[in-house]
């Protein structure tokens, strides 16, 4: 379903114009995940936004500054979330799984029942791998302050990474996670 937004005059016109990035970013992500980066025009994004293309263009200079903003908005929201579940109260396998749901699990819901899921990540690694080292740079982060390793936090991230290769499920990915999970903590 398209987020569609009430674009009611603001004074100061700021809230609008964050209305209309969210729903342009929440409609580009919806036409990556289902057509692919190749196959999704801007043609594409501006229907599922029911804008025009002009309006793409007054924020953003083109598909690929898109396709970060999503990356960016969908992950880079997570942020603050992650950080303090790694240092708030529970169990270190507690925090560590809150911490996996939040940076991979609720996204890989998604990610895994669209048609062209599988190529998110790789696209945006080619596209701005600064985005992809500064999203890992946090997981990394935040898992060390629940680990106390950074050489652990590290070997946990890579075997992660790993359950990934197949492309689960999201039900076979959380089932995954929670077995790492037990061997780390």
């Amino acid at each position: 379903m398209c987020h569609i937004v009430n674009m009611t005059t603001k004074p100061d016109g700021i809230s609008e114009v964050k209305d209309r990035r969210g729903s342009i970013l929440h409609a580009a992500k919806w036409c990556f995940l289902t057509f692919g980066y190749g196959k999704t025009s801007l043609e594409d994004i501006a229907k599922r936004a029911n804008i025009s293309r002009t309006l793409i263009y007054r924020m953003f200079k083109n598909k690929e500054d898109i396709y970060v903003g999503v990356f960016e908005d969908w992950f880079g929201s997570r942020y603050p979330i992650a950080q303090e579940l790694a240092a708030g109260a529970g169990s270190k396998a507690e925090r560590l799984l809150r911490l996996c749901e939040v940076m991979l699990l609720e996204a890989w819901d998604e990610i895994a029942g669209a048609p062209m899921g599988s190529e998110f990540y790789e696209m945006c690694a080619t596209i701005a791998p600064e985005v992809v080292t500064r999203h890992r740079s946090i997981k990394l982060q935040s898992v060390q302050t629940i680990i106390e390793s950074r050489e652990l936090a590290e070997v946990f991230l890579l075997s992660l990474d790993g359950l990934q290769g197949d492309f689960p499920t999201a039900e076979v990915l959380r089932r995954r996670t929670k077995l790492l999970i037990d061997c780390f903590v």
